[in-house]
């Protein structure tokens, strides 16, 4: 299968007096088959970034890895938390391409050039309705339930059909009517509470990832919160218990308004996630380090929508530059320094696929890159026991 992504378009700052929490004062921001081109900004960082409280780390191993350098007596303190935080780290996962078909030979594939398993590996569905073969709207795949037996799942729940007519496209307003509830969202729930009540594994589920470049075509920022909240009642009368609500935008600040606006509230997130590159020639712009795309928006999030929410680099990674090979090594190299700076930050999923255009390839380019990302996701920060 090939995956839609949401068009991510440029737009404008935006402010607007949403409510926010912590000690923090508010702070203001400085459908066709195939990729979907990302038309976003990357994050431009502010000269002024709040350095965030480094956080202890015990050091773990991976089931496969070197004898546990844990003190005796500390065993099972690291275990994930009902939200499936690990206390001791963050995961690592990330977006693999595939068909659908192949997904376990294309993540066992990833893994054997990292040297470990992801933790939680990202895939993408719509909304539609089986037709034939056509399994794009069907959450947990045979595929997917085979992987999720050693790994986590992130499901991206996209309010779209896919090469769909018109007339088939899924709006908020209808979801927050409860519409697709009998045809969609029932079936739909019913399979993960299945799933749960099989295996006794939860998965993360994200609604509508990257909701802010969606409106107005999928209806305003009050409609896409009642859709979020219907699907989140839903389930919870259908008794699909076993779901961790993931709130993914981009963490473009030009759209912090809507950020604000967007957001279903506490009862109905568990983590919150954004995605943040460094884009380099394919948006024209400076070479911006790891550091540099992340920090602003976190600090950003812990200031206007939650100062507790577990956070989640739910797709991050970097162009190539062409005149200097070499940095795009370097750049994966600073991770695991910075992500221990990034409070509450649980998990960072690597992208590793190309954007639409020329300059483009997020991928891991060579050898180099991936011997980089190799030691990057060795560091005992990111190397979690599953348990």
């Amino acid at each position: 299968m090939r995956f839609i992504r949401p068009l991510r378009r440029d737009g404008g700052t935006r402010t607007a007096d949403g409510r926010h929490r912590g000690p923090y004062a508010r702070q203001e921001p400085g459908p066709a088959p195939g990729p979907v081109s990302r038309h976003r900004r990357p994050l431009l960082t502010s000269a002024t970034v709040v350095s965030a409280v480094l956080v202890a780390v015990l050091a773990l191993r991976n089931a496969s890895g070197p004898p546990d350098p844990r003190p005796s007596g500390t065993d099972g303190e690291c275990a994930p938390t009902a939200l499936l935080e690990p206390p001791c780290g963050a995961w690592f996962g990330a977006f693999v391409p595939h068909d659908r078909a192949d997904l376990e030979d294309r993540v066992e594939a990833y893994e054997e050039r990292v040297g470990r398993r992801l933790d939680i590996v990202y895939t993408y569905h719509d909304m539609s309705l089986p037709e034939g073969t056509r399994r794009e709207g069907q959450l947990l795949t045979p595929e997917e339930q085979r992987v999720g037996d050693e790994r986590m799942l992130l499901l991206s729940w996209e309010s779209k059909w896919w090469g769909g007519a018109k007339r088939q496209q899924p709006t908020w307003k209808e979801i927050a009517a409860g519409e697709l509830d009998a045809s969609v969202i029932d079936v739909q729930a019913r399979r993960i509470k299945e799933y749960g009540e099989r295996t006794g594994k939860k998965v993360f589920l994200s609604f509508d990832l990257e909701m802010d470049t969606r409106t107005p075509d999928n209806g305003t920022p009050a409609e896409y919160v009642g859709a979020h909240r219907h699907i989140h009642d839903r389930f919870r009368e259908l008794g699909a218990d076993n779901v961790v609500w993931t709130w993914i935008i981009t963490g473009y600040l030009d759209h912090a308004g809507l950020f604000e606006r967007m957001y279903p509230g506490d009862d109905y997130v568990d983590w919150i996630g954004y995605n943040q590159y460094n884009y380099y020639r394919c948006h024209r712009t400076d070479w911006l380090t790891f550091e540099q795309t992340q920090t602003t928006t976190h600090e950003w999030i812990r200031r206007n929508i939650s100062d507790d929410k577990p956070l989640m680099l739910s797709e991050f990674g970097t162009a190539v530059d062409s005149a200097r090979p070499e940095r795009q090594a370097e750049w994966y190299a600073q991770v695991p320094r910075v992500l221990k700076d990034l409070e509450g930050v649980k998990a960072a999923l690597q992208w590793n696929y190309r954007d639409p255009g020329p300059h483009c390839d997020l991928s891991l380019a060579d050898d180099a890159a991936w011997r980089s990302l190799r030691e990057v996701v060795a560091d005992p920060y990111l190397n979690q026991p599953l348990r």
